[in-house]
C-alpha cells in the first residue's frame, strides 16, 4: 500500500507548504490541499507545482476554494459556503498521497469543526511542522498535546528553520515524538534546491512506509 501523510503545523506560515511539496517530490506523491482560503495571490497548490514539478496530474483539485485569506471558518462564512465534512475524504491514489491541512491544527473549518477533527477521522499518519524560533517549545508541545488527546496518528516532527540543537532536542524528549529532521531556509527556491536540501536533511526511508 501506498504511504500516505497528512501535513500540519503548529501556526500558519511555517514552511508546511515547502516542506509539503518537498516530500512530495521525494516520494513521487500526489498533493492534495483541501481547503485552500485565499485566491488572489499563488494557492499552495500552484506552489507545489512551481516547486517540484510534480505535473498537474499529480496535483489534486482542493475541496474548497476560498477567496478571502482567513481563518477557513470565516473565508467560507464570507463565502456563503458551509464546509460539509463529507467532502473531505482523501482520494484513493496509484501513488503515495500527501495532504497539507491549513494554518495550525486547530484551526476551525465551521464553528463546530477543526481540521484535528477531519484528521482524527481519517487517521492517517501525520506530520507535524515546527519552526525552530523563540516560542516553538510551547507552541509545538501544545499541539503534541492536541494530537494526542484526539487519538490522531503522529509520525514525527519536521522542524523548519535554522538548527536549534537544544531546542530541537527538548521537543523531542517531553514529546517522546520522533524527529524526522530539519529543512532549513534555502536560499534559492528552486526545484533542485528544494530537493537538494530535502535529501540532504530527512531519510527517504523512514517515510516509505507511511507508519511508525
Amino acid at each position: 500500500m501506498n504511504p500516505r501523510y497528512v501535513v500540519t503545523g503548529t501556526d500558519t506560515g511555517i514552511g508546511k507548504t515547502i516542506f509539503s511539496a518537498a516530500l512530495a517530490a521525494a516520494l513521487g506523491a500526489v498533493y492534495w490541499k483541501p481547503v485552500q482560503s485565499g485566491l488572489d495571490d499563488e494557492t499552495d497548490s500552484q506552489a507545489v507545482l512551481r516547486l517540484v514539478g510534480l505535473g498537474r496530474e499529480r496535483i489534486l483539485p482542493e475541496a474548497y476554494r476560498l477567496k478571502t485569506p482567513a481563518s477557513p471558518h470565516l473565508s467560507a462564512r464570507l463565502d456563503g459556503v458551509a464546509i460539509d465534512p463529507a467532502r473531505l475524504v482523501p482520494t484513493e491514489t496509484d501513488a503515495p498521497l500527501v495532504i497539507e491541512g491549513a494554518g495550525g491544527l486547530l484551526v476551525p473549518l465551521a464553528d463546530d469543526l477543526l481540521f484535528a477533527d477531519i484528521f482524527a477521522q481519517w487517521q492517517i499518519p501525520t506530520i507535524l511542522c515546527a519552526r525552530t524560533s523563540l516560542g516553538t517549545i510551547n507552541h509545538t508541545l501544545l499541539s503534541v498535546e492536541a494530537i494526542k488527546h484526539r487519538g490522531i496518528p503522529l509520525f514525527g516532527i519536521a522542524f523548519i528553520g535554522e538548527e536549534n540543537r537544544e531546542t530541537q532536542r527538548i521537543i523531542g524528549h517531553v514529546s517522546g515524538a520522533r524527529i524526522l529532521g530539519r529543512l532549513p531556509w534555502i536560499a534559492e527556491m528552486n526545484c533542485d534546491g528544494l530537493r537538494r536540501a530535502f535529501a540532504e536533511n530527512f531519510d527517504l526511508s523512514t517515510f516509505a512506509g507511511g507508519s511508525r
